[in-house]
């Protein structure tokens, strides 16, 4: 099955010529543990019960993970009944197998909170409605123990995937290292996993977040940090590529499409020497097929209006978000 031609995912569409409804995102600068609990408690109400906290807890010493004092602070003070969830990589790394993941994670410093492998002891299938590629979705086994899901996703350029937001978080991350990312990374007769059509990664990517954004339903909720904004995930760990973009705040939306958008729309407002990097990792993994297809399988909205915390709640636009990056960047350092 071959992907849709011109489905343009290395093709920016600017805002004025993107149609449909318009979703709420909130948006603060305030890069810190109180402007993570500050930005939660706009897009928290509904959830509850047991809450899984889908993070990239990333592979050993990585630089650019989320600081772990801003994540326990949220634990601390604003998450009953949660666990941090992952699963185990298709690659061989530093989290292949449960053993090697909870030595990462102890190495990484993610000690604070209960942390589940959901494949640690197996896989159960989501279904995936009005998929191109897929019916259902190998996941780890106990995703389906949750009754509510917080995706922290530490938005950053991704070297297959153009840029890692939420969709990219859940969509690899909820999936089980073996079965699940088997199905987004390969294809019929062909092993490889850097051998695939770039819109095709995408799409089975975004299929595969789908299940999981159906599962949990209006339980679910996201929240992008745009701060160490390698090109390179944290995956990479140490052998990520230096931070050349300048850091922006955090993003918040119960609409997975819309908080994505809004931070490549923050990207892209930038100025020219501040964002050519990563917006040429973004374009040349034709990562902005990403959002398109979310558009298309009806999983949001690209419109959306932007609330500034900061400021009253004022509503934004991109470029005024991103004018004085400069300054508040040293500030947070």
């Amino acid at each position: 099955m071959m992907a849709t031609p011109g489905t343009n995912g290395n093709v920016y569409v600017p805002y004025s010529e993107r149609t449909g409804n318009e979703s709420i995102v909130y948006f603060t600068r305030d890069l810190s543990e109180e402007g993570l609990r500050k930005i939660y408690n706009r897009v928290n109400g509904n959830i509850g019960g047991k809450i899984a906290v889908k993070l990239h807890t990333g592979e050993q010493h990585g630089p650019n993970i989320i600081p772990r004092p801003w994540v326990k602070e949220l634990f601390d003070k604003e998450l009953d009944n949660a666990k941090i969830v992952e699963t185990n990589t298709y690659y061989d790394g530093d989290r292949y197998t449960t053993e090697q993941h909870l030595e990462t994670l102890k190495v990484n410093g993610w000690t604070f909170a209960d942390v589940d492998i959901m494949d640690a002891d197996g896989t159960v299938m989501l279904p995936v409605n009005n998929g191109k590629w897929f019916t259902e979705m190998s996941m780890g086994k106990t995703i389906t123990d949750y009754d509510s899901m917080l995706v922290l996703t530490h938005f950053k350029g991704h070297t297959q995937g153009g840029f890692g937001g939420s969709n990219k978080n859940i969509g690899i991350g909820c999936a089980d290292g073996r079965i699940g990312k088997a199905m987004i990374h390969t294809t019929p007769n062909q092993d490889n996993q850097w051998d695939i059509a770039k819109e095709e990664f995408m799409e089975r990517m975004t299929e595969s977040t789908k299940a999981t954004v159906d599962y949990f339903g209006k339980h679910i909720t996201f929240i992008n940090v745009m701060r160490n904004m390698s090109v390179s995930c944290d995956c990479e760990g140490v052998h990520a590529m230096p931070v050349v973009t300048p850091n922006v705040g955090i993003i918040a939306s119960t609409d997975i499409l819309s908080a994505d958008q809004a931070c490549v729309d923050l990207v892209y407002a930038m100025k020219e020497d501040e964002h050519k990097d990563l917006v040429e990792r973004i374009e040349t993994r034709h990562g902005l097929r990403q959002l398109s297809y979310m558009k298309e399988l009806g999983m949001g909205n690209d419109k959306y209006i932007l609330i500034d915390i900061d400021n009253e709640d004022e509503v934004i636009k991109p470029a005024d978000a991103v004018q004085d990056l400069k300054p508040f960047q040293m500030s947070q350092q």
